[in-house]
């Protein structure tokens, strides 16, 4: 949320997205949705008439040609499209590669709107126009996102802040946008989820979007975390300036750090590169086994970084808050993968929710193959480099063998921020290009979480 914006984005008009109306909206979604049915249709009535060989390749390209009108349809609403969206990006054990692929362009940078539509939302919220509430305020965006965008500012008591300000009536439209998305994935054919745990799983995005939209949730947020991690010199945490922050307004203390993608320019070597990496692990923990709650949006935009290897941390607007239970059915099923206890494992995805005790059994064969591709990290003796990583793709590998027994499996809905603050991490370090052998980090949280005990 909180990256630089590009250069090319110069004056106030150019490159800016406008406003869309509600109805709007509902053309554009209702528009998409009814393109990807017919295309479906359409497919699945010529394949009859074909081999399987180009049965599939036509199934690839509709694959594409779907994923490229879904992420083409939501980059241009913004808003909560575009928010469920970034979040399907990580999703590649549900979505066809073809449209994991397009939906991860939405995790760039959204054009941002004209100065005067964030002076009026400011002034509805706060009562004034930002240049009476500040001493500075910076008409250029500092970044934009999907749901708002943040501009630099000075407070009256010569405080450097940033202020998060949210698009108007992106709030209003999350339900409906999430229900012709919804209904756009079912008809295109590209989802292999039961309509029930579809709906499940909605449900539970829908609740993350609506406390995200609520600015005083995350002022809420920001303080729970400043205060939790206030003894870790790892990670630093701006401040919230309550009397300039509201509902769609959020007003944070200004904390600089380098953005991922400048490392190299910034001339990182590889012993601050690893302190990263151990540091973004040991955050995770941190607030998995301890706080239970977790900062669940791995956007790389939320992060900066220092060359001492310390974090700083944004946007706390999609926070997973954890029950008990689930840490330790979590740490219980990585241990016995971990220790190659296979029945420990089995055990643990029911607790989770994530296997469906009506399908067909699984044997230990099948997860095995996942311990080996998932746990490689952790298990080999030697220090693991990240930036020359393979996982992703041999998750990749291994997909048809999930399609394969998918009955025997449902999104585990308590798990899935879980699952997305890893898979994000995983592709941060990638792009950090850490090295560790994290395993002795790991292993206390893990045992103790397995204990239903928080780390010693």
């Amino acid at each position: 949320m909180f990256a630089r914006m590009a250069d090319d984005d110069e004056s106030e008009g150019k490159g800016y997205a406008t406003p869309t109306t509600r109805g709007q909206r509902f053309a554009k979604l209702a528009g998409m949705t009814a393109s990807v049915a017919g295309n479906y249709a359409k497919n699945r009535l010529s394949a009859a008439f074909k081999s399987a060989e180009q049965g599939a390749i036509d199934r690839a390209a509709h694959y594409a040609a779907s994923g490229e009108r879904i992420a083409q349809t939501l980059g241009e609403l913004k808003g909560a499209a575009m928010k469920i969206g970034q979040m399907a990006s990580v999703a590649q054990d549900i979505l066809p590669k073809e449209l994991a692929q397009a939906l991860t362009k939405l995790q760039k940078e959204a054009p941002p709107m004209p100065y005067s539509v964030i002076a009026d939302q400011i002034e509805r919220e706060l009562g004034s126009q930002p240049e009476h509430l500040f001493s500075r305020f910076e008409k250029e965006p500092f970044a934009s996102a999907s749901i708002g965008q943040v501009h630099r500012a000075r407070t009256d008591d010569g405080r450097e802040v940033i202020v998060k300000v949210q698009y108007p009536g992106v709030d209003t439209s999350v339900d409906s946008d999430l229900s012709h998305l919804k209904l756009a994935l079912r008809a295109s054919g590209l989802l292999k989820l039961s309509k029930s745990n579809l709906d499940v799983l909605f449900g539970e995005i829908r609740a993350r979007l609506h406390e995200e939209l609520d600015y005083t949730n995350e002022a809420d947020n920001v303080r729970l975390f400043r205060k939790f991690h206030g003894h870790h010199s790892f990670v630093a945490i701006p401040e919230v300036v309550g009397e300039r922050s509201a509902q769609r307004v959020l007003t944070l203390t200004y904390l600089p750090g380098d953005n991922i993608n400048d490392l190299d320019e910034k001339r990182y070597d590889q012993t601050a590169r690893d302190r990263i990496g151990q540091h973004l692990f040991q955050l995770f923990l941190e607030q998995m086994f301890r706080l239970q709650a977790i900062h669940a949006d791995p956007n790389p935009a939320n992060f900066a970084f220092r060359p001492d290897g310390s974090l700083i941390l944004y946007d706390f607007g999609c926070v997973k808050r954890l029950k008990p239970d689930i840490v330790q059915a979590y740490a219980s099923t990585l241990l016995s993968g971990i220790n190659e206890k296979y029945e420990g494992v089995e055990q643990g995805l029911i607790a989770l929710g994530a296997r469906n005790t009506s399908g067909p059994p699984i044997e230990a064969e099948y997860y095995k193959g996942w311990r080996d591709v998932l746990l490689m990290p952790f298990v080999r003796p030697e220090p693991f480099d990240y930036g020359t990583s393979t996982v992703h793709e041999d998750v990749m590998k291994r997909v048809p063998t999930l399609l394969k027994r998918i009955a025997s499996f449902q999104p585990p809905v308590e798990v899935v921020f879980i699952d997305r603050v890893i898979g994000g991490h995983y592709g941060n370090l990638r792009k950090i290009r850490a090295r560790g052998r994290f395993m002795e980090l790991v292993m206390p949280y893990l045992e103790a979480g397995a204990r239903g005990e928080a780390p010693a």
